[in-house]
């Protein structure tokens, strides 16, 4: 079984209890808060009251066999690089911190972090394509050169099937799965399906690609330059 441990818990931490009680593992929790720990304790393997600031503390509390670390500190950002070199220094395989800004994240990276984590970064990165299009349903930037995207069928490609509208050579882009409007269900459907004015496209691709064919402003193409990382892709597991 996967153990893992969570130090510090802001909003990131909370939501890594809730995500990994879903699945079999054992959690260790360390926060400096007795009220967050009290309110947490029944959700977890084992929980502590305790200031990770101390090295002591960490390496006391945390094997180094750990299968993964999670930091989330909030806005502690000097803490949150002292606990993370610590990590590392004990032999911590993974390590995955939650930062503040770009600057915090380089240095947590530098430190020993193996991924950084950037909450509000992501989420503005998801919600401003959605602002923009009334086309696009959701935008997930996996990384600088990939974009996974749900996208209402464009008039141009309505009663084709998928070979006719062949996007992969006209846009550069995958065609996944497709579910109804106002349905949460996708399907994998074969390549003489025609496509409808109800239909949303599970794309994957290019961010100036997907802009492109999704009709967004050509500019939205920069926000996927910034490294992302797989996390929940619309409500599924990595």
């Amino acid at each position: 079984m996967k153990q893992f441990v969570i130090i510090g818990l802001g909003s990131l931490g909370k939501r890594m209890i809730e995500e990994l009680g879903k699945v079999e593992c054992e959690v260790m929790v360390i926060d400096q808060d007795p009220e967050l720990i009290e309110l947490y304790k029944e959700q977890v393997s084992a929980s502590f009251v305790a200031n990770a600031l101390q090295e002591e503390v960490i390496k006391k509390l945390v094997p180094s066999t750990i299968d993964a670390a999670i930091i989330d500190l909030g806005g502690k950002i000097e803490v949150s690089v002292l606990v993370t070199n610590y990590l590392k220094k004990l032999g911590v395989h993974r390590i995955i911190a939650h930062a503040e800004s770009d600057e915090h994240g380089e240095i947590l990276q530098l430190v020993g972090a193996t991924e950084v984590i950037f909450p509000t970064l992501e989420a503005a990165k998801r919600i401003t394509p959605l602002l923009v299009s009334s086309e696009v349903f959701n935008y997930l930037p996996i990384s600088s050169g990939l974009v996974i995207a749900e996208v209402r069928v464009p008039r141009i490609i309505l009663g084709k099937t998928l070979i006719e509208a062949n996007l992969r050579r006209d846009f550069g882009i995958t065609v996944i799965a497709i579910r109804k409007e106002h349905e949460e269900e996708f399907d994998f459907v074969s390549s003489d399906y025609h496509l409808g004015a109800r239909d949303v496209l599970l794309l994957a691709g290019k961010a100036e690609e997907l802009t492109r064919f999704s009709g967004i402003s050509p500019n939205l193409k920069k926000m996927t330059q910034s490294p992302g990382l797989l996390k929940s892709l619309f409500g599924w597991k990595k």
